[in-house]
């Protein structure tokens, strides 16, 4: 479907925009560093974000464009299956604070700049830290992708086609955040985030003000899942998807933090209180998302039909439909913003652990910090420009899939990374069997789903059947918890046959002392972050 070029809306998404660029490029001098040529500076920030940077930074990390297009689109054509984020982001921020402070104090101590650089020295292992950074950088790759859905879903409401203006937006991105690093996403977080509680705020109240109230809103949706054959259970969950929901809620929110560019977030922060702080405020986004959810629902209720097949169109195509073209077009700009911030951050990350991981252990090893900043700038403009290649060549559907894959295998770190922060008996040679295991479980059950809806008879959702594994039942689970469940049962087992056996578990570069510290603690040391000496392990 054809849409007229809507001229005052395109003209505040450009303007929104290059206000942001133009903060980008000014971020190199806000809070300035003596040189931004280290991974200290141009990767982390300098580690020295206070409290409102910092909720800011992780809230613009975590809370991408693709959840705010998203989500309300994923409620728009299931149901209430699309409430899973509110759960999984209410109770992610107790169990996440117990490990990011722990993560914060060694990585300060140490001097990690990555997750990988962590597990590398926590176990003598740089096979594992390579896992550990490999899995990161691709279960990043079509997360980047992903911002990208939310440009095109506002693009395609205000009638602009074509491919050319989001290769434009990822350059300029690309250009700032080469030159400001983590201050740039750092900076525009507090427009992003300014302007998406605006939208929000107002639209909760305005919309169903215009629909005849909530009562009405719940009503046309349910007449709709009600009348109309659909793969979801309409307003209230059946008691066949209840464990499917449960889980993919709770997957979810063991993978949100373990992401190279949450981490990322965590570690530029200044210290062990400013992430306490933060793990309390940041549930004020999860009342923004519960009501971001509720425009799946409103734009039911508003008669909202998507741009062909695009259900990512729908909370754009509702903000149109409600409002006038000046206030669509200060929301459309939030959405294009809300998807650069994230983008940013996923790049840093992931550049930085190729860097720090790959470039230097294997290819560099004597490289200095000077290059080390150098690469990892180069590496994070590869990254976006692969992220704009898969979005361009494949179809968009199918990058969502990929997401859901993404977070699969995300979780495969989580033993490794969570065990380590704490003196467990997982030894190093088990860890990896598990992650390979994991991951290997993962995919196979991923390959083996097929989804209906699409036509799709593989890679069709993260949702696996249990009548698949035997009994006779509708019964659906997060086929991320499966894989996990492989692998610390991989992890378990062979840790403590491994160490029946006296196989060497490798030497520990990490002191408990280090999981405790703070910034100014007269402990603190801060060695070069050297290769693990053994390459076998």
């Amino acid at each position: 479907m054809h849409r007229d070029v809507e001229v005052l809306q395109l003209v505040i998404v450009i303007a929104l925009f290059a206000l942001v660029a133009g903060l980008g490029f000014f971020a190199s001098r806000w809070r300035r560093a003596e040189k931004l040529d280290n991974l200290e500076e141009w990767g982390l920030g300098g580690r020295s974000f206070g409290g409102w940077i910092t909720w800011f930074l992780l809230g613009g990390d975590a809370y991408t464009a693709y959840t705010f297009v998203a989500v309300p689109a994923l409620v728009f054509g299931m149901g209430a299956v699309g409430f899973f984020a509110v759960p999984y982001t209410v109770i992610v921020y107790p169990m996440v604070m117990l490990a990011a402070v722990r993560l914060w104090s060694v990585a300060h101590a140490h001097g990690f700049v990555t997750s990988a650089d962590f597990v590398r020295h926590r176990f003598d292992s740089s096979t594992l830290g390579l896992a550990i950074a490999i899995t990161g950088i691709v279960a990043t790759m079509p997360y980047i992708a992903l911002q990208l859905v939310g440009i095109e879903a506002v693009l395609k409401t205000t009638g602009v086609g074509g491919d050319w203006p989001v290769i434009i937006a990822f350059a300029v991105l690309a250009a700032y955040t080469y030159q400001s690093g983590l201050r740039a996403p750092a900076l525009i977080a507090f427009v992003k985030d300014t302007l998406i509680y605006i939208v929000v705020i107002v639209a909760v109240i305005a919309i169903p003000i215009q629909l005849g109230g909530f009562d009405d809103i719940f009503r046309a949706a349910q007449d709709k899942f009600a009348s109309t054959p659909a793969p979801g259970d309409g307003i209230l969950l059946s008691h066949s998807a209840t464990l499917g929901y449960s889980s993919l809620a709770f997957g979810s929110a063991l993978a949100l933090f373990i992401y190279p560019h949450t981490v990322t977030g965590i570690l530029a922060a200044r210290s062990r209180d400013t992430i306490k702080r933060n793990m309390a405020g940041l549930p004020a986004y999860t009342l923004m998302l519960g009501m971001l959810a509720l425009f799946g629902y409103m734009a039911i209720a508003a008669g909202v039909t998507p741009i062909g097949s695009d259900q990512n169109t729908v909370v754009p195509l509702l903000l149109d439909k409600q409002f006038p073209d000046w206030f669509a077009g200060i929301a459309f700009g939030a959405i294009t913003i809300g998807a650069l911030v994230p983008a940013a951050i996923m790049s840093i990350a992931a550049a930085n652990l190729f860097t720090r991981n790959i470039y230097r252990q294997y290819l560099r090893p004597d490289a200095t910090p000077q290059q080390e900043a150098r690469v990892s700038k180069l590496a994070s403009l590869v990254v976006k420009a692969g992220a704009v290649l898969v979005i361009l060549l494949l179809d968009p559907q199918f990058s969502i899939d990929l997401q859901l894959i993404g977070g699969v295998i995300i979780l495969q770190t989580l033993p490794s990374l969570v065990l380590g922060l704490w003196r467990t008996f997982a030894h190093r040679w088990a860890l990896l069997a598990g992650w390979a295991a994991g991951l290997a479980t993962g995919l196979w059950m991923l390959y083996d789903t097929a989804n209906p809806a699409t036509g799709r008879a593989h890679f069709g959702g993260a949702q696996y059947a249990l009548s698949k594994l035997g009994p006779d039942t509708k019964t659906t689970i997060y086929t991320g918890i499966l894989a996990i469940a492989v692998n610390l049962v991989v992890v378990i087992v062979g840790s403590l046959v491994l160490r029946a056996a006296g196989v060497p578990a490798g030497h520990d570069a990490t002191h408990p002392d280090d999981y405790e510290m703070d910034a100014g603690d007269p402990r603190l040391r801060r060695p070069p972050a050297t290769p693990a000496q053994d390459v076998t392990a």
